[in-house]
């Protein structure tokens, strides 16, 4: 079973900036896709940003492109988000997730490719 724990979020004023981190573990971490995922009340969940296990690959939606940055570790068995210059409509609960296992075929920015899930974590932004 796969652990994923979010942490790094909170409040901050427009264009100030984040970074939110996602540790995993009992799972083959370094060999699967991860992806941040958001949430805000009456929205559906939008992909964010992810990246492949080497990290050669990543996704961003357009409305994040040159302001957020999705990184990771493999030996901490870590993903972060990086997210700068946020503006009020970034204001959402944050969600790590991650592929089943290596084998898994699917679309990085589809919510329906990932099978672990963390709980999540607030980010408020003020304007």
């Amino acid at each position: 079973q796969v652990t994923l724990i979010e942490s790094g979020g909170g409040l901050v004023q427009a264009g100030g900036s984040l970074r939110l981190s996602c540790s995993a573990s009992g799972g083959l971490f370094s060999s699967v896709v991860m992806g941040w995922f958001r949430q805000a009340p009456g929205k559906e969940r939008e992909c964010v940003a992810a990246l492949t296990w080497s990290g050669a690959t990543t996704f961003y939606a357009d409305f994040v492109k040159g302001r957020f940055t999705i990184s990771r570790d493999n030996t901490k068995n870590t993903v972060w988000l990086s997210m700068d210059n946020l503006k009020p409509d970034d204001t959402a609960v944050y969600l790590c997730a991650s592929y089943r296992d290596a084998f898994t075929l699917g679309t990085m920015s589809s919510a329906r490719s990932y099978y672990y899930w963390g709980q999540g974590t607030q980010v408020t932004v003020s304007s």
